[in-house]
């Protein structure tokens, strides 16, 4: 059986994981995001590694929610937003997390960019948020997203759905991506920075890091906070079952009334 997850240590200081679900494009279930926030507690407390790279496999960086998540009856993971997202290492750790980006990154996979501390991918990678095509409210991304995109263009993404995708060269220039490179090159060069983050002088780069994060969890994660929210409020309604079901048996939706 093919490991979900494939975990490496490839030099000193840097651990490498891999999300290995390609067959599903790397869409998160439950049980995938288990074993990642089990991951990082455990890596948490594993003073060796100072340095964390988020890759996928396949042609795919993550797609978000599995169709068969999303189908099935929604429950928060846990007490509030915090648990909801431990599936994200940049929330659990005190070290630099670098998301490598091999592919389509959509839905809630966008939470791994936001996430990040550096971001690279490759030339023919690409973001989307289908949220609202499959019924559901596009609530936290956006708002973790304001600090890397102009707001126009994460609405641009957020309200055409499926319909809009933000293509690695303009991802690249309005600076949600801070590197380009050939698929082939993407893992090394994402373990090659890791490297030189591991070379800098820990104490230093573990409170720079802080005082980057106090910034951003200052400025977005209120609106996160409030977009969960709606997300959760949305459940109830007829159209978050609907989307999900309409995908699954590829028909059109039926949407009810707002």
């Amino acid at each position: 059986m093919t490991e979900p997850l494939i975990v490496e240590r490839p030099v000193d200081g840097v651990l490498l994981v891999r999300l290995n679900r390609p067959e599903r494009l790397n869409a998160l279930d439950a049980a995938q995001m288990d074993r990642l926030a089990r991951l990082w507690l455990r890596t948490a407390a594993d003073e060796a590694v100072r340095c964390v790279v988020v890759t996928g496999t396949g042609r795919a960086f993550c797609t978000g929610a599995d169709s068969s998540f999303l189908t099935a009856e929604r429950a928060p993971r846990g007490a509030g937003l915090d648990a909801e997202l431990s599936f994200l290492p940049g929330r659990q750790l005190d070290v630099p997390v670098i998301a490598a980006v091999n592919g389509i990154c959509a839905g809630g996979g966008l939470h791994f960019v936001a996430d990040a501390d550096i971001v690279i991918a490759t030339e023919d990678a690409d973001f989307r948020d289908p949220h609202v095509s499959v019924g559901q409210v596009s609530g936290v991304e956006p708002a973790s997203l304001a600090l890397r995109l102009p707001v126009g263009i994460i609405s641009r993404m957020a309200l055409l759905g499926r319909h809009d995708r933000l293509a690695a060269r303009r991802a690249y220039d309005l600076g949600l991506v801070s590197e380009l490179t050939a698929a082939d090159a993407l893992v090394p060069r994402a373990v090659e920075l890791a490297s030189l983050v591991v070379a800098n002088s820990p104490a230093a780069v573990a409170q720079t890091r802080r005082a980057l994060r106090n910034l951003v969890d200052q400025a977005v994660e209120p609106a996160m906070r409030q977009g969960w929210d709606r997300v959760r409020t949305h459940w109830a309604h007829p159209d978050s079952v609907e989307g999900p079901a309409a995908f699954a048996e590829r028909r059109p939706p039926v949407w009810g009334v707002r």
